[in-house]
């Protein structure tokens, strides 16, 4: 998994794993969701990220696994 912030398009990736994409599907203003051949959803897109956190909270990224 990887997580990309490209900083000029204020856009948020998430990469789930290295599978192709072969469709992407806007299911929010702003929220992208890509897909594989088998229809898993493979990364995620939040654009406008600065719209929707402050500034000082894209500073920092915590990761909390259950």
């Amino acid at each position: 998994m990887k997580l990309h912030f490209d900083k000029d398009a204020d856009a948020l990736y998430l990469k789930l794993d290295a599978s192709a994409i072969v469709d992407s599907e806007e299911v929010r203003p702003g929220v992208v969701l890509d897909f594989n051949a088998d229809e898993q959803v493979v990364g995620i897109e939040i654009r406008g990220l600065g719209k929707r956190l402050p500034a000082e909270a894209l500073k920092e990224v915590a990761i909390q696994v259950a």
